[in-house]
């Protein structure tokens, strides 16, 4: 074939490919009214997790698995904005790391609602002004972040997904590397970035920014500085990409929650969230932890934080294998209940790592 042939083979399938997508959206439409009568939830994890899931074993190729998911991650974002208006919320500013994770998960067609704080994107949902919340939770280089778990203790809100992103650090800048002078920047980068900062920008000043964002907008606005941001970060405020990949640890992510109000079913490959108290005494760890090792779950986290109700009075924040409604689990939380003064299942999700 010459390329004029081949052209007209492309707009043949162009035809039939848009018309399998207008006959694939009727039938999502279709049960979206139906899930909208019942009071369900539009947004289904668990079928998400089933669709990609499903067209990565069809796909024989040239088009990558990852490339594949990214297009019907669109499709699918398409769908859910026909079939009802969403809106979700984020910790904010635009072009942030959790910005992009945001739209990773529920794609561009979706309306975002940026916020200042991690209890601003909880309030947001909790009073119906945004349909989801995506908040950070860790990193795979600076652990927790502590603002995520003390929100869940007094919060109606359920952890229905999770997005478990790689965080590629950029140094931004208008002016050549040598010529930097200032270097705009939030702690977490700065922490993630500290080798490479000290082994090539030694003698730089470093100032904070309140967001990654922040810092790429103060580097656009100030001769011979640069930031520690995004590559979104560098479109928005027309910055230069001057080095890519400038954190320390290659393997650097972070894992976002997203908050709901309704977890959805088992996929055979999920993770449940759990908060816990007990009693100040020896052995009450030791006793609470039990059930996971009785029923052979896998616990894949744990995190202390002080309670800030009571003086040396903690909760512990539990990950582990297995959705609510498998039994294993399900008798694990009731032994769990007899055991610890305080027991809340944050929610369970599909386990995207």
């Amino acid at each position: 074939m010459n390329i004029s042939e081949h052209r007209k083979e492309i707009d043949k399938l162009d035809a039939q490919i848009v018309k399998l997508l207008n006959e694939r959206t009727k039938h999502v439409l279709e049960i979206g009214a139906i899930k909208l009568k019942a009071g369900d939830e539009i947004y289904a994890p668990h079928r998400e997790r089933a669709v990609l899931q499903r067209i990565c074993k069809l796909n024989e190729g040239p088009i990558s698995d990852d490339s594949l998911v990214a297009i019907y991650r669109e499709v699918m974002s398409s769908a859910l904005s026909l079939e009802k208006s969403m809106t979700i919320a984020y910790l904010g500013p635009e072009a942030t790391f959790t910005h992009q994770a945001a739209i990773r998960k529920f794609g561009s067609s979706l309306s975002y609602s940026a916020q200042k704080t991690i209890a601003d994107v909880f309030a947001e949902v909790t009073r119906n002004s945004a349909d989801y919340g995506v908040v950070p939770v860790e990193n795979s280089t600076e652990g927790v972040v502590t603002n995520t778990l003390d929100m869940f203790v007094d919060s109606d809100l359920k952890i229905v997904a999770q997005i478990v992103m790689p965080i590629q650090q950029c140094l931004l800048g208008k002016v050549k590397r040598a010529e930097i002078k200032k270097l705009f920047t939030h702690p977490q980068p700065l922490a993630q970035c500290r080798n490479w900062l000290r082994l090539h920008l030694p003698d730089v000043e470093i100032a904070e920014a309140s967001s990654t964002t922040k810092a790429a907008e103060l580097a656009s606005q100030n001769p011979n500085s640069a930031a520690l941001a995004s590559s979104l970060a560098a479109q928005k405020y027309g910055l230069e990409i001057l080095e890519k990949d400038v954190q320390d640890n290659t393997n650097n992510a972070t894992r976002f929650l997203v908050l709901g109000r309704q977890c959805s079913p088992a996929t055979g490959h999920d993770k449940t969230s759990v908060i816990l108290s007990i009693a100040h005494e020896v052995g009450a760890l030791h006793r609470a932890l039990a059930p996971f090792r009785k029923y052979k779950l896998n616990m894949t986290k744990i995190e202390s934080r002080p309670s800030k109700r009571k003086a040396w009075e903690y909760f512990f924040f539990v990950d582990l294998d297995g959705h609510q409604t498998d039994r294993k689990v399900a008798q694990a939380i009731v032994d769990l209940e007899r055991e610890c003064n305080f027991v809340k299942i944050l929610g369970s999700y599909p386990n995207s790592e």
